[in-house]
């Protein structure tokens, strides 16, 4: 028993130090610096595999046609803009209960791609809408709460901002992260809730998909490669962000001496 504790207690140390360590900005650089070449090549793959497949290769819709292939753009964009404000609300958690620099860097380096996901999601939503329902847009419960997601990740860019003090910036945005992400669940189940034009989701990881399997795999392709894509991006964004606010310390210093040479 006092092995299996002890087992325990080393096991509980480690986890400790890897999460202090993943809140040391230099330990961060240098991991997303090894990264950042393997999710770029990996999602640029399976991205461009994904929307080639699905725009020239995967077979018409019965119903649809050829209009449907936007989804190879639309879906994916608007999981990953759904998913980077979960993302930005666990940060947020994180910055108010413990504190971490890196938690408020994340947030304020997605907020602006998670920005251009929601409005790819609203501009290629409106291109299908176009076809399918006759007009560019309606307020549907789905594009009005989307539209609501546009605006949050708009109000956390403008609020951090729009104050000076970084500690107060980071509660400030931390704050209206967790008050936003009620409406997460609200896109999420706005059709089940509502009676709306928008369809159900054309494809959910907990079911079996109703699409045969040349039309989701491409879909799958494409929101995998989008997500390795949005983790170089916040990466490099956090990078930038990092260097900004540890310009004063010493390993920034000989980071930026050793780049001039």
């Amino acid at each position: 028993a006092s092995e299996r504790n002890r087992v325990r207690t080393n096991g509980y140390q480690s986890m400790w130090q890897f999460f202090h360590k993943l809140g040391s900005p230099k330990w961060f650089y240098g991991i997303a610096t090894r990264l950042m070449p393997w999710l770029l090549a990996a999602g640029a793959l399976l991205l461009l595999s994904g929307v080639v497949w699905g725009l020239a290769f995967a077979p018409k819709d019965y119903l649809q046609g050829n209009s449907y292939r936007i989804i190879y753009i639309h879906v994916p964009a608007a999981f990953l803009a759904q998913s980077a404000y979960i993302m930005m609300a666990v940060a947020a958690v994180v910055t108010l209960v413990w504190r971490m620099k890196l938690a408020d860097v994340f947030v304020k380096a997605v907020a602006p791609v998670g920005l251009w996901l929601t409005f790819l999601a609203l501009f290629t939503g409106a291109v299908w809408g176009k076809p399918t329902w006759g007009t560019w847009w309606v307020w549907d419960a789905r594009l009005t709460s989307m539209l609501i997601l546009l605006f949050l990740y708009g109000g956390v860019i403008a609020l951090g901002r729009a104050i000076s003090d970084e500690k107060s910036a980071a509660r400030a945005t931390a704050v209206l992260v967790l008050v936003g992400v009620v409406n997460i669940p609200i896109i999420k189940y706005s059709v089940e809730w509502w009676n709306t034009l928008h369809q159900p989701a054309t494809f959910k990881l907990t079911e079996k998909p109703s699409m045969p399997p040349e039309m989701w795999v491409p879909l799958l392709l494409s929101v995998l490669g989008l997500y390795l894509i949005f983790g170089w991006l916040a990466c490099i964004r956090m990078q930038s962000e990092i260097l900004i606010r540890e310009s004063r310390t010493r390993w920034v210093r000989e980071l930026v001496m050793a780049g001039r040479n």
